[in-house]
Parts: C-alpha cells; sequence; structure tokens
C-alpha cells in the first residue's frame, strides 16, 4: 500500500509540474488516504504483536 501511495506522490508531483493541478490535486488526496490507512493498518499490527507477545509471557 505505501508502494501505491509513493507512485501516486510522484503522480502528483509531475502533473503539478507540468501544470496540471486538478489532477495533480486528486492524485494527492489518493496518496494522502493510501498512507493514512497504510499507517493505521500498521499500528494495529504493532497493537496485535505487543498483545500476543504478552500472552507468550
Amino acid at each position: 500500500m505505501l508502494k501505491w501511495a509513493l507512485i501516486f506522490l510522484v503522480i502528483s508531483l509531475i502533473a503539478g509540474f507540468l501544470g496540471f493541478s486538478g489532477v495533480s490535486a486528486a492524485t494527492a488526496t489518493i496518496a494522502k488516504v493510501l498512507f493514512s490507512i497504510a499507517l493505521i493498518i500498521f499500528f494495529i499490527f504493532v497493537v496485535l504483536a505487543f498483545m500476543a507477545g504478552s500472552l507468550a509471557f
């Protein structure tokens, strides 16, 4: 998911450089949403790992 966020970020930067502000804004929003989802999933897995570790000891 982070790979797709980076791809959309690069597309946004290139579109912004070329003057396509609408495309740039849309792809930047998609990149932000994908990064946020990836961050939330990461934190969920960290919490689950700590909970599983506490059950083992």
